[in-house]
Protein backbone atom coordinates (compact mmCIF):
# COMPACT_ATOMS: atom_id res chain seq x y z
CA UNK A 1 0.00 0.00 0.00
CA UNK A 2 2.71 2.49 0.98
CA UNK A 3 4.58 1.61 -2.21
CA UNK A 4 1.52 2.64 -4.25
CA UNK A 5 1.13 5.92 -2.39
CA UNK A 6 4.84 6.61 -2.85
CA UNK A 7 4.52 5.87 -6.59
CA UNK A 8 1.73 8.46 -6.91
CA UNK A 9 3.62 11.01 -4.81
CA UNK A 10 6.68 10.56 -7.03
CA UNK A 11 5.17 10.22 -10.48
CA UNK A 12 1.95 12.19 -10.05
CA UNK A 13 -0.44 11.95 -12.99
CA UNK A 14 1.56 9.23 -14.78
CA UNK A 15 1.58 7.21 -11.53
CA UNK A 16 -2.22 7.47 -11.24
CA UNK A 17 -2.69 6.51 -14.89
CA UNK A 18 -0.33 3.52 -14.88
CA UNK A 19 -1.51 2.07 -11.57
CA UNK A 20 -5.16 2.28 -12.62
CA UNK A 21 -4.43 0.51 -15.91
CA UNK A 22 -2.80 -2.32 -13.95
CA UNK A 23 -5.49 -2.33 -11.26
CA UNK A 24 -8.42 -2.48 -13.68
CA UNK A 25 -6.73 -5.29 -15.63
CA UNK A 26 -6.70 -7.26 -12.39
CA UNK A 27 -3.41 -6.78 -10.56
CA UNK A 28 -3.76 -6.22 -6.80
CA UNK A 29 -3.93 -2.43 -6.76
CA UNK A 30 -6.35 -0.83 -4.23
CA UNK A 31 -8.06 1.33 -6.86
CA UNK A 32 -10.50 3.23 -4.63
CA UNK A 33 -7.76 4.02 -2.12
CA UNK A 34 -5.52 5.20 -4.94
CA UNK A 35 -8.24 7.54 -6.25
CA UNK A 36 -9.03 8.83 -2.77
CA UNK A 37 -5.33 9.55 -2.20
CA UNK A 38 -5.27 11.46 -5.51
CA UNK A 39 -8.26 13.49 -4.25
CA UNK A 40 -6.40 14.15 -1.01
CA UNK A 41 -3.36 15.40 -2.97
CA UNK A 42 -5.69 17.84 -4.76
CA UNK A 43 -6.97 18.92 -1.33
CA UNK A 44 -3.37 19.54 -0.23
CA UNK A 45 -2.60 21.49 -3.42
CA UNK A 46 0.01 18.98 -4.62
CA UNK A 47 -1.98 17.96 -7.73
CA UNK A 48 -4.34 19.91 -9.99
CA UNK A 49 -7.97 18.71 -10.29
CA UNK A 50 -8.35 18.49 -14.09
CA UNK A 51 -5.11 16.62 -14.91
CA UNK A 52 -5.69 14.29 -11.94
CA UNK A 53 -9.19 13.45 -13.11
CA UNK A 54 -8.05 12.99 -16.72
CA UNK A 55 -5.21 10.67 -15.62
CA UNK A 56 -7.66 8.59 -13.56
CA UNK A 57 -10.25 8.53 -16.33
CA UNK A 58 -7.76 7.55 -19.03
CA UNK A 59 -6.16 4.91 -16.78
CA UNK A 60 -9.56 3.38 -16.05
CA UNK A 61 -10.59 3.47 -19.71
CA UNK A 62 -7.32 1.95 -20.92
CA UNK A 63 -7.38 -0.77 -18.25
CA UNK A 64 -10.93 -1.81 -18.98
CA UNK A 65 -10.24 -1.77 -22.73
CA UNK A 66 -7.25 -4.09 -22.25
CA UNK A 67 -9.46 -6.48 -20.23
CA UNK A 68 -12.18 -6.38 -22.89
CA UNK A 69 -9.64 -7.03 -25.67
CA UNK A 70 -8.13 -9.96 -23.75
CA UNK A 71 -11.61 -11.41 -23.28
CA UNK A 72 -12.43 -10.90 -26.95
CA UNK A 73 -9.20 -12.51 -28.18
CA UNK A 74 -8.80 -15.38 -25.70
CA UNK A 75 -12.32 -16.07 -24.47
CA UNK A 76 -12.20 -17.78 -21.08
CA UNK A 77 -8.90 -19.57 -21.79
CA UNK A 78 -6.67 -17.16 -19.78
CA UNK A 79 -9.00 -17.14 -16.78
CA UNK A 80 -9.20 -20.92 -16.73
CA UNK A 81 -5.43 -21.31 -17.06
CA UNK A 82 -4.10 -18.43 -14.92
CA UNK A 83 -7.07 -17.29 -12.83
CA UNK A 84 -5.96 -19.19 -9.73
CA UNK A 85 -2.60 -17.34 -9.73
CA UNK A 86 -4.47 -14.03 -9.64
CA UNK A 87 -6.86 -15.34 -6.95
CA UNK A 88 -9.74 -15.42 -9.46
CA UNK A 89 -12.00 -18.42 -8.97
CA UNK A 90 -14.03 -19.73 -11.87
CA UNK A 91 -17.16 -19.66 -9.67
CA UNK A 92 -16.76 -15.87 -9.41
CA UNK A 93 -16.24 -15.64 -13.18
CA UNK A 94 -19.46 -17.63 -13.69
CA UNK A 95 -21.36 -15.31 -11.31
CA UNK A 96 -20.11 -12.25 -13.21
CA UNK A 97 -21.01 -13.94 -16.52
CA UNK A 98 -24.56 -14.68 -15.28
CA UNK A 99 -24.88 -11.12 -13.96
CA UNK A 100 -23.64 -9.78 -17.28
CA UNK A 101 -26.21 -11.85 -19.20
CA UNK A 102 -29.03 -10.58 -16.97
CA UNK A 103 -28.27 -6.86 -16.95
CA UNK A 104 -25.78 -6.53 -19.80
CA UNK A 105 -24.02 -3.23 -20.30
CA UNK A 106 -25.22 -1.75 -17.02
CA UNK A 107 -22.93 -4.23 -15.25
CA UNK A 108 -20.00 -2.59 -17.07
CA UNK A 109 -21.05 0.87 -15.90
CA UNK A 110 -21.69 0.05 -12.26
CA UNK A 111 -19.42 -2.98 -11.93
CA UNK A 112 -16.62 -0.52 -11.16
CA UNK A 113 -18.21 0.04 -7.76
CA UNK A 114 -18.30 -3.64 -6.79
CA UNK A 115 -14.93 -4.98 -5.63
CA UNK A 116 -13.88 -8.11 -7.49
CA UNK A 117 -16.35 -7.40 -10.29
CA UNK A 118 -14.76 -4.48 -12.16
CA UNK A 119 -11.77 -6.70 -12.93
CA UNK A 120 -13.97 -9.27 -14.63
CA UNK A 121 -16.91 -7.49 -16.29
CA UNK A 122 -14.90 -6.24 -19.27
CA UNK A 123 -13.21 -9.60 -19.73
CA UNK A 124 -16.60 -11.34 -19.65
CA UNK A 125 -18.02 -8.72 -22.05
CA UNK A 126 -15.18 -9.44 -24.48
CA UNK A 127 -15.53 -13.21 -24.14
CA UNK A 128 -19.30 -12.81 -24.70
CA UNK A 129 -18.47 -10.88 -27.91
CA UNK A 130 -20.26 -7.70 -26.91
CA UNK A 131 -19.92 -5.19 -29.76
CA UNK A 132 -17.10 -2.65 -29.20
CA UNK A 133 -19.28 0.52 -29.49
CA UNK A 134 -21.76 -0.82 -26.94
CA UNK A 135 -18.90 -1.84 -24.65
CA UNK A 136 -17.35 1.64 -24.93
CA UNK A 137 -20.65 3.40 -24.15
CA UNK A 138 -21.26 1.51 -20.90
CA UNK A 139 -17.66 0.96 -19.75
CA UNK A 140 -16.44 4.50 -20.35
CA UNK A 141 -19.54 5.98 -18.70
CA UNK A 142 -18.69 3.91 -15.65
CA UNK A 143 -15.10 5.17 -15.69
CA UNK A 144 -16.37 8.77 -15.71
CA UNK A 145 -18.63 8.21 -12.68
CA UNK A 146 -16.33 5.97 -10.67
CA UNK A 147 -13.23 8.15 -11.01
CA UNK A 148 -15.17 11.28 -10.09
CA UNK A 149 -16.79 9.57 -7.08
CA UNK A 150 -13.60 8.44 -5.35
CA UNK A 151 -11.44 11.44 -6.24
CA UNK A 152 -14.22 13.66 -4.83
CA UNK A 153 -14.45 11.55 -1.67
CA UNK A 154 -10.71 11.89 -1.13
CA UNK A 155 -10.89 15.64 -1.70
CA UNK A 156 -13.87 16.28 0.59
CA UNK A 157 -12.64 13.95 3.33
CA UNK A 158 -9.27 15.74 3.31
CA UNK A 159 -7.04 14.41 6.07
CA UNK A 160 -9.57 11.61 6.68
CA UNK A 161 -9.13 10.25 3.13
CA UNK A 162 -8.01 6.81 4.42
CA UNK A 163 -11.59 6.19 5.56
CA UNK A 164 -12.48 5.64 1.91
CA UNK A 165 -10.82 2.22 1.87
CA UNK A 166 -12.97 1.18 4.86
CA UNK A 167 -16.13 2.53 3.23
CA UNK A 168 -15.38 1.42 -0.35
CA UNK A 169 -17.08 -1.98 -0.22
CA UNK A 170 -20.23 -0.72 1.48
CA UNK A 171 -20.44 2.51 -0.54
CA UNK A 172 -19.76 0.74 -3.80
CA UNK A 173 -22.51 -1.80 -3.32
CA UNK A 174 -24.98 0.90 -2.26
CA UNK A 175 -24.15 3.10 -5.26
CA UNK A 176 -24.31 0.19 -7.69
CA UNK A 177 -27.63 -1.01 -6.25
CA UNK A 178 -29.18 2.45 -6.28
CA UNK A 179 -27.98 3.11 -9.82
CA UNK A 180 -29.41 -0.16 -11.11
CA UNK A 181 -32.78 0.60 -9.49
CA UNK A 182 -32.84 4.14 -10.95
CA UNK A 183 -31.84 2.96 -14.42
CA UNK A 184 -34.40 0.15 -14.28
CA UNK A 185 -37.13 2.64 -13.34
CA UNK A 186 -36.07 5.00 -16.16
CA UNK A 187 -36.12 2.15 -18.66
CA UNK A 188 -39.58 1.06 -17.46
CA UNK A 189 -40.95 4.63 -17.77
CA UNK A 190 -39.39 5.07 -21.21
CA UNK A 191 -40.96 1.82 -22.49
CA UNK A 192 -44.31 2.75 -21.03
CA UNK A 193 -44.19 6.18 -22.62
CA UNK A 194 -43.29 4.69 -26.02
CA UNK A 195 -46.37 2.44 -25.88
CA UNK A 196 -48.62 5.46 -25.32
Amino acid sequence: MELILDWISRYGYFGIFSLLVLGIVGLPVPDETLLAFAGYLIFRGKLQPVPTYLAALLGSMCGITVSYTLGRVTGYFLLEKYGARLHIKMERVQRVHDWFRRIGGISLTFGYYVPGVRHLTAYVAGASELEAPRFALFAYSGAVLWSATFISLGYFLGDQWRRVSDLADETGLMIAGAAIVVLGACYFLWRRRRRH
